[in-house]
């Protein structure tokens, strides 16, 4: 429901609030400029000296306004002609044009009514309205993905869009929503849907009748510093009724223009003082820095629009449309997911048409709206995670297993979990455990024993689904066809060949990068963004399931380029190995937020061995200041040293900082962890000044990896464990 909150106002209103944020930012840099250009007035200058400066530069002088910003302009009549400027207090004359220009006007005028009026008063009302339900829910989401307020500024993990959507929001959300609740004070203000305010006292109902006191005579105004005044107003020449206005800080009163009596005064009401707060705060008027403030903060709008849309179209690309699809509140059964790329939400899919057909109500939605309190006729909770990364919640599930630690008393609701995998990666399936963990340990009753799928596989997916229905009593056939990746056709340019010598026959594949639509540059999509280290997906001609592979290079480097190793029996790499130059294979592309190097200053350890050396490659021909040491491990340098000249190349360039080798055929056998123990001090003082540790290889070397570095951080009190949890040791294993 909360993103549901979230997502359509955002949408719908989408280029308003733009346009809202977006004026309001240019407009923003107004007041501290108009500040920094007028000239000011002293702190012991009065409104007498300054008033009888004036009049004696501009005869004629009708009124004196002084801005928030210490801006003072004079009004006056000259032989029946009008006339205004900004004045210097020290000498009363003019020395600007009292025009706040084409550019501030026209801003202005977009700003509060788009040009139309009323109408147009009320489409930014909306807009602003619009503000006010995204920061809200926002602020609800980023909690819930965060684990709650106190922890607000954690480390995030998922996609690129996503991450940025939700850094910008956590530090942009307190600007918008003081930005949105004073525009919508000042519209119903406008539209007087407010109380009135007060003003000034009634006017005095007798004067001395006299006139032509002068400005310095007069006490209250000698009283009064400049630095509290707001407007000055003359007395209308030839009448002698009327009277000085003076409006400060304080409030507003009459003063006789003969005598100089103060002959009625008010003081500001708290509503007064509370509406031009709120105009302050909105417009920066008087408090220039924070209006800067929130123009920055107003800047994050645009990036986030197009952060979400991009995460609504890549959700809607993820997850299929599920129709009959019931509230929760409604449904017997509570199927929720948690999925990273979107494959798991077509199992989904597939089960709610199943148990819909046997007369079950269903409702399907993400781990991340874990709500039990709300299920109140359901019967069962299923739970679909998926993991991802190095066994980390995918993004539709953040923040499940604390709303699950926190959930007080327990429904008598029984639970099953069925995890999502590859069993070729080492935490196969590691955020379900993790899930089936904390469900038993609160005490959970279990429908089912948990159980995984791997590889997306409709057979283990079918052999569970008759399980289910044996526990439900129904005749339950799941017939699962998994929606195939929209792919698109890669052209070999060249390759280069290794490790025929010692029977391990490998190649650099070079492709060249595929033309892509205006839409895909747009929305990334397909092959317009990608970076080193995330993975490509090679079909085989069969149609059996893809054959990931590590990317050796980025998007801006103008092609894609992987390193195969052929397997026995392996169709996809005896495919791909036998390419040649010309001839084209069906691929696709899958992100890996998880394996990147991150910005930053901070050293690298690059540790890999035989095809291994892929990414890092990548990460290398893209460094430009970092320090980075790469430990390399290969059968024979004569055989497979991939990317020899390369990485020559690239010390030569300063890209790469050291180079370790490890040869396992050799007279003695040497492997990368054997070399990380040669290096321990170097590597324990690299760890210590933050580096971050990406290892990419086989599964049998990442943990002689991790075991080497165990022991080589002991006497330092650090393990692989802690530099796992804080981001600073990434694996890509297979």
């Amino acid at each position: 429901m909360i993103r549901a909150f979230h997502r359509w106002p955002g949408l719908l209103a989408l280029a308003l609030v733009t346009l809202l944020a977006l004026s309001g930012a240019a407009l923003s840099v107004f007041p501290a400029a108009e500040q920094l250009a007028a000239p000011q007035a002293s702190a012991d200058l009065s409104v007498a000296t300054l008033a009888g400066r004036v009049q004696a530069a501009y005869p004629g002088v009708e009124q004196i306004r002084r801005a928030p910003s210490g801006r003072i302009t004079a009004y006056w009549f000259d032989q029946g002609t009008p006339g205004a400027a900004v004045v210097d207090p020290a000498t009363g004359q003019g020395v600007a044009s009292a025009d706040p220009g084409q550019v501030q006007r026209w801003l202005t005028g977009l700003h509060r009514s788009l040009f139309l009026g009323d109408g147009g008063r009320l489409a930014m009302a909306a807009g602003a309205a619009a503000m006010l339900v995204l920061s809200l829910s926002g602020v609800a989401l980023v909690a819930r993905r965060t684990g709650g307020l106190r922890h607000w500024f954690t480390r995030l993990r998922g996609p690129l869009a996503g991450r940025l959507h939700v850094e910008i929001a956590r530090i942009a959300v307190a600007g918008l929503l003081l930005s949105s609740v004073t525009a919508l004070w000042m519209a119903a203000s406008t539209f007087g849907l407010l109380p009135e305010t007060g003003g000034a006292p009634a006017f005095p109902a007798a004067v001395s009748g006299q006139t032509g006191i002068a400005p310095a005579q007069i006490v209250t105004l000698t009283q009064t510093p400049v630095s509290t005044l707001r407007e000055l107003s003359f007395p209308y020449p030839g009448d002698a009724t009327d009277a000085f206005t003076l409006k400060t800080d304080r409030g507003t009163g009459y003063l006789d223009q003969g005598t100089g009596a103060l002959l009625a005064w008010a003081d500001l009401t708290a509503w007064q003082r509370m509406t031009e707060t709120i105009y302050m705060l909105h417009t920066g008027q008087g408090a220039a820095l924070l209006g800067l403030m929130l123009g920055l903060m107003a800047l994050g709008v645009p990036v986030m629009a197009g952060t979400g849309v991009a995460l609504w179209l890549s959700a809607r690309r993820g997850r299929p449309r599920i129709r009959d699809n019931q509230p929760a509140s409604q449904a017997e059964t509570i199927l929720l997911v948690g999925s990273e790329a979107g494959s798991t939400w077509g199992f989904a899919a597939t089960l709610h048409e199943a148990l819909t057909r046997a007369g079950q109500t269903v409702h399907v939605g993400p781990m991340s709206d874990f709500a039990p309190e709300t299920y109140g006729r359901a019967r069962r909770i299923l739970l679909f995670a998926a993991t991802y990364g190095d066994g980390a919640a995918p993004a539709s599930a953040a923040g499940f297993l604390d709303r699950l630690e926190r959930a007080t008393p327990l429904p008598e609701i029984p639970m099953a979990v069925l995890g999502f995998g590859d069993r070729s990666f080492p935490a196969y399936c590691a955020f379900a455990n993790a899930v089936t963990s904390a469900a038993c340990a609160k005490g959970w009753e279990a429908l089912l024993p948990p159980d995984t799928v791997d590889r997306q596989s409709p057979q283990d997916f079918a052999r569970w689904g008759r399980a289910l229905g044996q526990r439900l009593g129904l005749p339950l056939e799941l017939s699962h066809q998994p929606v195939a990746p929209r792919t698109q056709t890669l052209t070999l340019l060249s390759r280069r060949d290794y490790g025929a010598e010692v029977q391990a026959p490998t190649a650099i594949l070079r492709f060249a990068l595929p033309r892509q639509s205006l839409w895909q540059r747009l929305t990334g999509a397909g092959f317009a963004r990608f970076s080193a280290g995330d993975l490509i997906g090679i079909l085989p001609d069969d149609g059996a399931a893809p054959r990931l592979y590590s990317l050796a290079s980025g998007r801006r480097d103008g092609f894609v380029e992987i390193v195969v190793r052929k397997h026995p029996g392996g169709l996809v790499s005896s495919r791909l190995t036998a390419l040649h130059p010309g001839e084209t294979v069906t691929a696709f592309l899958r992100p890996n937020p998880g394996f990147r190097p991150g910005r930053g200053k901070a050293p690298l350890i690059l540790i890999g061995a035989g095809t291994g050396i892929g990414p890092l490659a990548g990460f290398l021909r893209a460094n430009r200041r970092r320090p980075v040491h790469l430990f390399f491990g290969m059968r024979h340098p004569d055989s497979d040293f991939l990317y020899h000249s390369e990485i020559a190349d690239w010390q030569a360039q300063g890209r790469l900082t050291r180079l370790v080798t490890a040869v396992s055929r050799g007279v003695k056998p040497h492997y990368v962890q054997d070399a990380l123990h040669a290096e321990a001090a170097q590597v324990t003082q690299l760890i210590r000044e933050g580096a971050r540790v990406m290892v990419c290889g086989g599964r049998d070397m990442a943990a002689g990896v991790t075991e080497a570095l165990a022991e080589i951080l002991a006497p330092s009190g650090l393990t692989p464990a802690m530099l796992k949890a804080g981001g600073r040791y990434v694996e890509d294993v297979y």
